[in-house]
């Protein structure tokens, strides 16, 4: 019971399918770095307001008080 054809078929399988994954996202190094950096800074933009709103939430709650 060889199975040598069907151990290179898979094999041949495997590798279109890394390749595949490899140019996957279509970025370079640079371009990937900016997108990390615009997501990093849009989340930073979001924590500050979500921080704003907390804070004024806090505020009314003592005013209540």
């Amino acid at each position: 019971m060889s199975r040598g054809n069907q151990r290179d078929k898979a094999r041949e399988a495997n590798l279109k399918k890394q390749a595949a994954q490899k140019k996957a996202h279509g970025m370079s190094g640079s371009e990937l770095a900016k997108a990390k950096e615009l997501a990093a800074q849009k989340m930073r933009e979001k924590q500050a307001a979500a921080d704003a709103r907390k804070a004024a939430e806090a505020m009314a709650a003592k005013a209540k008080k």
